[in-house]
């Protein structure tokens, strides 16, 4: 397996001359670098005005390895051939190396770059890039990978060290400015008289008081380039300075799964990025494991875009009997600045609210408590300085009895459990479980299967008035805030709960109702498709030049998906009877509306192209009609040719590993039609004044062009 490496943007206050000289200063030898013994010179080359300088080295390595390994591998010293390519016109150092010893076992490659800092002149950025093949050793691949990455990380920690120390060394030399590269001065001949030409520098506005205090031109130079210290950095690439203001600190190969994850997510997904500390979250949750991660990443972006959970805090209004009777909210913050929330189970009526709101209004309420705790995390991160991505759960059981073990109380418990595990991993910091009774262990036998382990260690259980004690609350949040309820002085805005007015309970008729309600509030629709039974859909079009346009996610399996026009009206659709083996209730279902007798060019015909979507991929596109009558979307089951093998979808193909039912595919789909006069003609807004579809593609968004008269945007997206 190859071993990939890529490191944020390292930024050095210093220009680009300082930086290079410092940098020269590590050969022949460097000190700092032990296990670097020494360099030859192979090649060298100049260019006549000095601008191009490049030169290629043959370093010697001690690697640190066991004595064994060293002697079956034959070898006491690793050399490495390095190019270093300096472009003094255009500010920039390119540096390549690879391994000349056991090239044929192990290959690896490694890239840097010296350049500008592209808003301040003055200061200088450093990226690296780096992998690690290793195709066979003896046996010991394993060993020497782990070996590689050890010494490989080890003096990545080392490389802004280094550069600071020899800047250092610099200054003590009186080296404090190194003027930048200018064109030879050029001799033209007139007449027999010689005149100098000289480039022009670009003007430079000198204030009067600089010039009357005598600045140096450097002094001159960096008045002119006062720059505030946040600035980004290049393509919207991750700056080492920001990564510790904002997500913490992180090892270079943490460093390297977020910036690589991020990437991918750029390249591939055209829609919302999520924000780096949700990346991150979901790194930590699979122990930076990139594959992993980004399985569970994409899932739940697939579930957050089905739901429309971006938009919750905003167009969700939680029921007035969750505002009276969930006793639970946010307060203050603890010692380490997590946001605090509190939540009294022992004094809420769980049994009373599912038989009033139903499991659905309860899930909707937590999802919005969790996307609140994100952006309280995002505040406090801010306020105090420090990077702050998870939350504090202060849980009261006083008063818990056998009446919360209510079996579909505990179920609908469950279930947000496994909800808020699968999309809000390592947003809990803390959970201070107080005053725990007796009943407490059957509930939490029940419940702990369901918990991540990461997120049990962080269980901290009192029981009685433990809390009180050494080791208790007072370690973890200020006296000042302490809730009255608990002994404290601080007033706490939680409602207290209470037992919820039998007169609100509703049937189970009307909950089953409302919270299919609930779940078909998103815009799309489910769909299962089988081997040799496609999911197909209708549009009856009366005016020609009609815009139909789609969006749809291919959840499970890989399929085609075509367009057909007929002037006959399907049959009215008939469930297939695979249809109940849908997973989605109760939008997942299975259509077929193509009559087996009709034939394609006869009694119907394809307008598109047809098009296969790899699993995980999400569509976007438009028709724009031709002609009035029938038009029927069909998604097919794709089968894998059986010589396929070489055209696998790539490593990184997203959910490639996922183990799901050979012959069974699952798509959510929405669809919309629009008249031509409404239309723009742009996948990127598909704006129109009929249209719920622009609202969503605003969040989404993706331009793409189609053969003749139709557009369709692709990308992938979980």
């Amino acid at each position: 397996m190859v071993q990939k490496y890529q490191s944020p943007v390292r930024v050095y206050k210093h220009p680009f001359e300082l930086i290079m000289a410092a940098y020269e200063k590590r050969f022949p030898t460097c000190p700092l670098i032990p296990m670097f013994v020494g360099s030859d010179t192979m090649s060298e080359f100049m260019s006549e005005d000095r601008a191009i300088h490049v030169i290629e080295r043959r370093c010697k390595l001690d690697v640190d390895a066991p004595r064994l390994l060293k002697k079956i591998a034959g070898v006491d010293y690793v050399y490495f051939i390095q190019k270093n390519s300096l472009n003094r016109r255009e500010r920039t150092l390119h540096i390549e190396a690879y391994n000349e010893t056991f090239s044929n076992r192990v290959v690896i490659n490694e890239r840097c770059c010296y350049t500008v800092h592209p808003d301040n002149e003055d200061w200088t950025c450093f990226e690296q890039s780096a992998s690690l093949d290793i195709k066979s050793f003896f046996g010991f691949e394993s060993t020497v990978e782990k070996i590689a990455m050890k010494q490989y990380t080890s003096n990545i920690k080392k490389g802004k060290e280094i550069i600071e120390y020899y800047l250092k060394q610099l200054e003590e030399e009186g080296i404090t400015w190194i003027p930048r590269w200018t064109p030879p001065v050029k001799f033209t001949f007139e007449r027999g008289v010689s005149h100098v030409r000289r480039p022009l520098s670009s003007p430079v506005n000198v204030p009067e008081a600089t010039m009357k205090e005598g600045l140096s031109p450097k002094e001159m130079n960096n008045c002119n380039n006062v720059s505030d210290p946040t600035v980004g950095t290049p393509d919207d690439k991750l700056d080492a300075d920001y990564i510790k203001r904002y997500l913490g600190d992180l090892t270079p190969l943490q460093e390297s799964c977020l910036i690589r994850l991020r990437q991918w997510l750029q390249e591939t997904h055209k829609g919302k990025i999520p924000k780096d500390e949700h990346i991150l979250r979901f790194l930590r949750a699979r122990d930076f494991n990139i594959d992993k991660a980004r399985e569970i990443l994409c899932q739940s972006l697939t579930w957050r875009k089905q739901h429309q959970v971006d938009y919750i805090l905003d167009t969700w209004n939680p029921p007035q009997i969750l505002q009276d009777y969930y006793a639970g909210g946010w307060h203050h913050h603890d010692k380490d600045g997590r946001p605090l929330y509190v939540l009294r189970l022992g004094q809420m009526d769980t049994k009373g609210l599912v038989r009033a709101l139903g499991e659905e209004a309860l899930l909707r309420y937590v999802l919005s408590i969790n996307e609140e705790g994100l952006r309280r995390c995002e505040e406090n991160t801010k306020v105090f300085g420090r990077p702050i991505s998870s939350w504090t759960c202060l849980v009261d059981l006083e008063g818990l009895n056998m009446r919360h073990l209510w079996r579909p109380g505990v179920k609908a418990l469950l279930r947000i459990i496994e909800v808020v595990e699968a999309n809000y991993p390592e947003t809990l910091g803390r959970l201070l479980i107080l005053r725990a009774p007796r009943v407490f262990p059957v509930l939490w036998t029940l419940v702990s299967p369901f918990i991540d382990d990461n997120t049990r260690k962080k269980f901290l259980i009192y029981a009685g008035n433990d809390y009180q004690g050494p080791g208790g609350l007072l370690d973890y949040i200020d006296k000042e805030i302490i809730p009255d309820f608990l002994g404290g002085e601080c007033m706490c805005e939680v409602p207290e709960g209470g037992l919820v007015p039998k007169s609100l309970y509703r049937t189970a008729e009307e909950l089953e109702n409302e919270d299919i309600k609930l779940w078909t509030e998103t815009i799309y629709q489910s769909a299962s498709v089988f081997k040799g039974a496609p999911h197909e859909i209708f549009i009856q079009i009366v005016e020609a030049s009609s815009v139909i346009t789609w969006d749809f996610d291919v959840c499970k399996g890989d399929i085609v998906f075509n367009i057909y026009h007929s002037k006959r009206a399907p049959q009215p659709p008939k469930k297939d009877s695979l249809g109940a083996h849908s997973i989605t209730s109760p939008g997942g279902n299975n259509v077929q509306l193509i009559d087996k007798a009709w034939q394609l060019g006869r009694d119907y015909s394809m307008v598109e192209s047809p098009l296969t979507c790899k699993e995980g991929e999400s569509v976007q596109g438009s028709h724009v009609t031709r002609w009035p009558g029938f038009y029927i979307l069909q998604w097919k089951f794709h089968s894998m040719p059986a010589c396929a093998t070489t055209s696998l979808p790539r490593v990184d193909d997203v959910l490639a590993s996922l183990q799901v039912s050979s012959h069974k595919c699952k798509v959510m789909y929405y669809t919309e039609v629009i008249g031509s006069e409404d239309f723009r003609g742009s996948m990127s807004s598909l704006e129109s004044s009929h249209s719920g579809f622009s609202q969503l593609s605003a969040a989404t968004t993706s331009s793409g062009q189609s053969q003749s008269s139709s557009m369709i945007s692709r990308w992938r997206f979980c």
